[in-house]
């Protein structure tokens, strides 16, 4: 080869260096203004990636409502989450679970309201519902319950099925993953079967748990209760309560408020009107609720009803109400 060839050759080699350099030059530009584009779409921020949408933002967390009478509060209060149509869907099986635990009238105050009941189970069918179970295992005989509740008749007459929970045969064994002291239990055939579920307690005094209220209910589709009773009762009813199958809304019954001698009660003068209902998807901020409206009758705190701590720790819910949306309604 000769020195004027190297040279050439020299010159071609630097020349095709530029050129590539210039192809990966214009490459990355492209990539870079193709990825501001698409940011600069986006508003490539995360708080707007992540946003609630306006449905969201306007649905509370939790409704309060005071003043009315049983279904008339229910109605205000599902109408501010968007309807049971949010909650049921046509041909769905649905549980509605009061408290008919005991062998007392309405009046007594130790049970849900019969109209109550029968008004969700109404709105269950209107939002398509295939089936409405409702029961409870109860601690007194179970038929005086149902009868002398009214709620067996009342449930039955707004078209749902009244089912027994007087006999361990309808209950099926469950995994409690995160119970402290309860690893398992055995749960009402009714909930594991269903699609959806509504817990309906009555909210109360208790002499064992401080109150009973959304959390405590669940001992109703529980089979064994002595067992949590002998094994630190209010761990327990944390770690029934965080059963896998949750229910779509905890509706507190708080028209009547039981405030001493509970969960039976003795006479009519345990009872006082509190004509108020509070909702949620959220048990531990429903009971929270709950127990600040129960102190305006009678002295009652989280820390009494520990079992609504626990809970939270369980991560269930919040007790922490000033960082949720409430929706106070007052008839």
């Amino acid at each position: 080869m000769f020195f004027g060839d190297a040279v050439v050759l020299s010159k071609f080699f630097i020349l095709l260096t530029n050129f590539l350099n210039d192809i990966m030059e214009r490459r990355n530009f492209i990539k870079t203004a193709v990825a501001g584009a698409v940011a600069g779409s986006l508003e490539w921020q995360p708080a707007k990636l992540f946003a609630k949408t306006k449905e969201q933002e306007k649905t509370p967390d939790l409704v309060a409502v005071m003043g009315g009478e049983p279904a008339e509060m229910y109605a205000k209060a599902i109408e501010s989450l968007g309807g049971m149509g949010k909650y049921v869907k046509r041909g769905q099986k649905v549980v509605v679970k009061p408290n008919i635990g005991w062998d007392r009238t309405p009046e007594e105050g130790a049970n849900t309201t019969p109209e109550l009941v029968v008004a969700i189970i109404k709105d269950c069918f209107g939002a398509g519902a295939s089936e409405v179970v409702v029961f409870d295992r109860t601690c007194d005989e179970w038929s005086a319950c149902y009868k002398n509740s009214g709620i067996e008749a009342a449930a039955k007459a707004a078209g749902a099925k009244v089912v027994f929970g007087h006999e361990e045969r309808y209950y099926r064994e469950v995994l409690l993953p995160k119970g402290v002291r309860l690893k398992s239990t055995k749960i009402h055939e009714a909930i594991i079967n269903c699609d959806v579920w509504f817990n309906v307690p009555i909210l109360k005094h208790h002499g064992g748990a401080k109150a009973t209220i959304a959390m405590k209910n669940y001992m109703g589709i529980n089979w064994d209760r002595r067992v949590m009773h002998a094994n630190n009762l209010q761990q327990c009813i944390a770690d029934l309560a965080s059963y896998e199958k949750c229910p779509a809304l905890h509706i507190v019954d708080a028209y009547r408020i039981m405030t001493q001698n509970g969960p039976k009660g003795k006479s009519i003068e345990d009872v006082q009107m509190g004509k108020a209902l509070f909702i949620s998807p959220d048990m531990v901020a429903v009971d929270t609720a709950a127990v600040n409206y129960y102190n305006q009758f009678k002295s009652l705190t989280i820390a009494d009803a520990s079992h609504i701590i626990l809970g939270e720790q369980l991560q269930l819910g919040t007790t922490k109400l000033e960082n949720i949306k409430i929706e106070r309604i007052r008839l």
